[in-house]
């Protein structure tokens, strides 16, 4: 994939597909150690052991439409290339936790993409689950709720054309005072 924030989205969706109610997205850019780190975690069905060996090979999915199950074997690979790793942690019926690390300087990594619009198409795809996004860099943050903004919206829905314009400037005004640092 051309950027992470589509391998970010790849996961998230196989979190709604999973029965989550809370994502957790987390992207930390620690300059000084050279790390990209990228997590998902959710509180979906989660995976049994036997499961969690599979997984990572490309002709295991538990999708009925096709054979295949791409997403994390090309996200674990992204991250190898860029020498880094993946690692899953699941419990059934507690949900996922997917960690990818890359060398934030590797000449391989792409870039991390557009995060609001990642954001964005995630909450058109079902407003009734919960998301975070926080994105570090250094010591400086980034950090968005669903939560929060619903406590603000005071019955509006998320999905509102204005409210989604709003949060869409807010999440790339957020990533750009990151990027400046």
């Amino acid at each position: 994939m051309k950027e992470l924030s589509l391998h970010i989205l790849d996961l998230a969706e196989n979190s709604v597909g999973a029965k989550a109610t809370q994502i957790d997205i987390t992207i930390k850019e620690d300059i000084k150690e050279n790390l990209l780190t990228i997590s998902i975690k959710d509180n979906g069905c989660g995976m049994d052991s036997e499961m969690l060996k599979i997984v990572l090979d490309p002709f295991t999915t538990t999708r009925t439409t096709r054979r295949v199950g791409l997403g994390l074997p090309l996200f674990k690979a992204a991250a190898e290339e860029c020498g880094g790793s993946l690692q899953i942690e699941s419990k059934k019926g507690k949900g996922t936790t997917v960690v990818a690390t890359f060398l934030h300087d590797h000449i391989n990594r792409v870039p991390i993409g557009n995060m609001a619009d990642t954001m964005i198409t995630l909450l058109l795809g079902d407003e009734n689950i919960e998301y975070t996004y926080t994105h570090t860099k250094d010591i400086e943050k980034f950090f968005f709720s669903t939560l929060e903004i619903k406590k603000i919206l005071q019955g509006l829905s998320i999905t509102d054309i204005e409210v989604i314009t709003w949060i869409k400037d807010y999440i790339e005004s957020g990533i750009k005072k990151l990027v400046k640092i």
